[in-house]
């Protein structure tokens, strides 16, 4: 009798646009933003009014942020040099009119 082993959808989890560890930073920043905005209403409504403007501004740069850098963080080196390797034969894939398996 054997198990199967759910490996998922192999994609990231979406949330409103955001995907991944965005939509942890959000969810932080928007915690946030409802504090500063309890603490600026001792002010009146322009205080609460200036933190919630704060916090829907910092959800916008983490947007922004998602679709600059995306979901990983890689370095990017545009001074490097990519050489591709020559093409594969066929000849050496088919044999006897058979083709021959081979695991890349």
């Amino acid at each position: 009798m054997g198990f199967y082993l759910y490996k998922g959808l192999k994609k990231p989890l979406v949330f409103f646009g955001l995907k991944g560890k965005y939509i942890l930073y959000a969810v932080a920043v928007i915690g946030a933003g409802v504090i500063l905005a309890l603490i600026l209403s001792k002010f009146g409504l322009l205080g609460s009014l200036f933190g919630l403007a704060v916090t829907s501004g910092a959800v916008y740069l983490i947007f922004k942020r998602q679709d600059k850098y995306g979901l990983y963080d890689k370095t990017k080196n545009f001074n490097q040099i990519l050489i591709f390797p020559k093409k594969i034969n066929n000849k050496n894939l088919l044999k006897d009119g058979k083709r021959k398996e081979t695991h890349l």
